[in-house]
């Protein structure tokens, strides 16, 4: 692999046609596979909730290392990626997210929660090299006029690993859980799958090394320090950044409380390895809703798209949290379809008008992502003292925000 990090390869140089789509097919797969991954800790959290006794703000701690590590490598990623070339920052990244896997199987075996949290943690820090590493190589993978069909594409596919997860994995883990009769062997449970996705990402490290990958033009970054005094002029993007946090903490926290909330008797009274399989239409209603949002921006302003969507999702979460049964499990269940478009156009809306400070502003947005960390912990700590259906109301908070940024938060200002 070529240890080029600032040099410009044009696009396609040494790399035929053929050749660029299988690379393009391969970074697509990568989109599909984290995915999975993120979506699959919404069955780990009941699971490992019910293994080791542990109130909700215990089980949330899944998510705070998980997207913790967003936060924390986000940066240390970037510098990694620079200095060694994006091709070997994609080896490397699945690499590490491969060991986070395997120590899945230590930590079944040790039956220990923190080691547990420890994997999660080393699996999302390969994760982030990976995000980092793959979403500039998509842009320029082909004519510069359709790098967002092609961004468009790797993103459905992303929301397709979030779909098919829950039902997988209820299969592999509550289904085999179900058999079992001791703590143990349910602690086991999650070996197989584990094990089954550091195979798959230690073969897609040993693809990227045989293929051939163009090089984005790395410019020289001007200091930190001057940027960021620059960053916090742009108000829309701050306030974007809030978005950001909130959209993702929402999003997360809905759906790791889903087997559990379905679980309630006033509102399924589901065992968890059937109320696992509808977390799929609520990840796969955002896969859906990014189809029908495409088409309804071109006519729609996309702040005002936004605003409605966040309205929508409040008031279902409303609708959820006054009722019971089925009427309040499918309003939560909607908040999915709602869900779809809010990222990409938060992050679109925050970026407007930044010129030359874009790729920094758009650095602060990814860090924002740690609110897929905060969130759940606190409706974790609402659920434990006020109970689990009335935590939502924290989510509809975070939604009345994201309407507001639609509104009047994005609104450029000089």
């Amino acid at each position: 692999m070529s240890n080029q990090a600032t040099t410009a390869t044009p696009v396609g140089q040494g790399v035929g046609v053929s050749g660029q789509r299988f690379a393009l097919v391969a970074l697509t797969s990568l989109f599909f596979m984290w995915g999975f991954i993120t979506s699959l800790n919404d069955i780990l959290i009941p699971h490992l909730k019910s293994v080791f006794s542990l109130n909700y703000t215990q089980a949330m701690l899944i998510q705070f290392c998980f997207f913790g590590a967003y936060f924390l490598v986000s940066v240390p990623a970037g510098n990694l990626v620079k200095k060694v070339g994006f091709q070997r920052g994609l080896g490397i990244g699945l690499m590490i997210a491969a060991a986070g896997c395997l120590l899945f199987i230590g930590a079944a075996k040790a039956q220990t929660y923190w080691i547990f949290l420890t994997a999660l943690f080393v699996l999302a820090s390969g994760i982030t090299i990976l995000q980092v590493a793959a979403n500039p190589l998509v842009t320029i993978m082909g004519p510069e006029d359709t790098a967002s069909s092609r961004l468009t594409m790797t993103q459905a596919f992303n929301s397709l690993g979030t779909t098919v997860a829950p039902i997988i994995g209820s299969i592999l883990i509550f289904s085999a859980a179900a058999e079992f009769a001791t703590k143990t062997q349910e602690a086991e449970s999650v070996i197989v799958p584990y094990f089954g996705l550091a195979i798959a990402l230690v073969v897609l490290a040993l693809i990227f090394t045989r293929i051939s990958l163009p090089t984005p033009n790395l410019e020289e970054e001007s200091p930190a320090s001057n940027a960021q005094s620059r960053l916090m002029e742009f108000r829309h993007l701050v306030l974007g950044a809030v978005a950001i946090f909130m959209y993702v903490g929402a999003e997360v926290s809905i759906g790791s409380f889903l087997v559990n909330y379905f679980g309630l008797e006033n509102i399924a009274g589901m065992p968890e390895s059937e109320a696992a399989h509808y977390i799929a239409y609520y990840w796969g209603g955002a896969m859906v809703g990014r189809f029908a949002g495409a088409v309804l921006m071109q006519k729609i302003a996309a702040g005002k798209l936004l605003a409605f969507n966040s309205i929508a999702s409040a008031v279902l979460i409303a609708i959820s949290i006054s009722n019971e049964g089925a009427l309040a499990m499918y309003a939560i269940l909607l908040v999915g379809l709602c869900n779809s478009i809010m990222f990409p156009t938060i992050f679109s809306l925050a970026l407007k008008g930044l010129g030359v400070n874009t790729s920094r502003g758009s650095g602060l947005l990814c860090l924002a992502i740690v609110g897929g960390a905060i969130v759940p912990v606190m409706q974790g700590g609402l659920a434990d003292s006020i109970g689990l259906q009335v935590s939502f109301i924290l989510p509809l908070l975070c939604y009345l925000y994201i309407a507001y940024y639609g509104l009047i938060g994005s609104k450029v200002r000089a």
